[in-house]
């Protein structure tokens, strides 16, 4: 099945590597996410999925300080996985349109 994608630099282990391409790519999968099925995936499923689903949900109205716990207990409790990733999350400011 072919669908859109959107890829975002991202070393493994890291941050994004571009902030706005980033940010711009929550707000359009949170846009579509209201009709259309989206996915977010790296290469181990755990560290930058986790990390980007957590701002997913800051972006949606949870709170940033509450982000990480939410998705390590509906998702995996392996996400999230560095120091930095978490500080990340916690001092996300979710983009506005």
């Amino acid at each position: 099945m072919e669908w859109d994608s959107r890829w975002v630099k991202w070393p493994d282990f890291r941050l994004p590597s571009d902030r706005t391409a980033f940010d711009n790519s929550l707000l359009e999968a949170l846009d579509r996410a209201g009709d259309e099925r989206v996915e977010f995936a790296c290469g181990g499923g755990q560290g930058r999925t986790g990390t980007a689903l957590a701002c997913l949900a800051i972006a949606d109205g949870l709170s940033s300080s509450d982000a990480v716990a939410y998705v390590r207990s509906h998702y995996s409790a392996r996400a999230v996985e560095t120091p930095w990733q978490k500080k990340f999350v916690v001092r996300f400011t979710a983009p506005r349109p």
